[in-house]
């Protein structure tokens, strides 16, 4: 859809007297499978909500399986991601400081 349509259709949603305008230049089977249409729009974004949600659900689940696994292991975070491991050193330092100027 083009963004003109778009921000046409967003102006008729916001605004119910531009939604009755724009409905009454309409014939009634136009009418008719327009409701159609927002009926099955309007249906599948509340299945993608609700799948949404399930995922989410599925994943919260999941961490508190990991928490709980890690509680009752005598884990933390910091034990996954290596804490008490000593820090890298970075990399040569620029050129042009210390002792090697010359």
């Amino acid at each position: 859809m083009s963004n003109e349509s778009s921000e046409t259709l967003e102006k008729i949603a916001r605004n119910k007297n531009v939604a009755r305008a724009a409905a009454r230049q309409l014939s009634m089977e136009q009418l008719g499978k327009l409701s159609e249409i927002i009926n099955e729009v309007m249906a599948q974004k509340h299945d993608e909500e609700r799948q949404r949600q399930q995922e989410e659900a599925q994943k919260e689940k999941k961490l508190a399986e990991i928490r709980a696994a890690m509680s009752d292991a005598g884990l933390s975070v910091n034990d996954l991601v290596g804490g008490d491991q000593p820090r890298k050193r970075r990399g040569r330092p620029p050129k042009g400081s210390g002792s090697e100027q010359g």
